[in-house]
């Protein structure tokens, strides 16, 4: 179970909870860009779980300048000196294929760690042929919601990567897993793992407040906002889940 975070109480939280694996972000709301060193370094101090790095130097789409990515292969390694254990990645052409270049330019700064494919891969064009591009680039797995919204909606072709795939590529589910479906979706797709947010509202209350920033949520009649964090009673449902299913 690989668990996104974007804070340290989420990261603590999903380590509790039995996450395997904390897929490092900063920006979640954004889809999740680039952590700092600090922010990784801090967490590797009190994890022994693998930690994945997100490589995404802004939000939206995934075309990239070669500006854009001599920034990420700059973050790429400072994170990898600050002791990443993989990185997540993913970059497009403008007619929405696999942009091998700048793949094979992250594969080769991460080696000898893995890299996953994050869910770029949900934009492609022919995602089987994509998830072939993918195994000979070297990838170790692709995130994705079977091009849909989320991977429930997304289980036919979820199941039909996971099958082309033959244990060459892992394909990952993600994209609106909840204890609710996780069952469903191991079941009808085969999948071996699985990538969530868990998260719920906490509230954060604070002075006076007098001006709006940023995109925080107010709650009427009330100086306070909520952030999102990761659940570690509900990580520890959803593996729970996953082991019994292996069973």
């Amino acid at each position: 179970m690989e668990i996104c975070i974007d804070s340290l109480e989420s990261a603590r939280n999903a380590i509790e909870g039995g996450a395997t694996r904390l897929e490092i972000c900063s920006l979640l709301s954004e889809g999740g860009l680039t952590p700092t060193a600090g922010f990784l370094n801090k967490i590797k101090s009190f994890s022994s779980i693998p930690l994945f790095a997100m490589l995404r130097v802004r939000p939206g789409n995934f075309v990239y300048t070669r500006e854009e990515m001599e920034v990420m292969l700059q973050d790429l390694k400072v994170l990898k000196d600050y002791g990443a254990d993989g990185f997540v990645f993913g970059a497009l052409t403008t007619d929405d294929e696999i942009d091998v270049e700048f793949c094979k330019d992250i594969l080769s700064a991460a080696r000898p760690l893995p890299v996953t494919f994050h869910r770029a891969f949900d934009q492609v064009n022919d995602p089987v042929k994509s998830l072939q591009i993918l195994i000979n680039l070297g990838f170790e797995r692709i995130l994705t919601s079977g091009q849909r919204d989320t991977a429930d909606e997304g289980l036919e072709l979820i199941q039909t990567l996971i099958q082309e795939a033959q244990d060459k590529i892992i394909v990952m589910p993600g994209s609106g897993i909840t204890k609710e479906n996780i069952s469903k979706i191991k079941r009808e797709t085969g999948a071996k793992e699985f990538h969530a947010s868990a998260k719920k509202k906490l509230m954060t209350a604070y002075g006076t407040k007098k001006v709006e920033i940023g995109d925080s949520k107010p709650i009427i009649g009330i100086n306070s906002t909520y952030i999102m964090v990761t659940d570690r009673d509900l990580v520890q449902e959803m593996v729970q889940i996953v082991l019994n299913n292996a069973q």
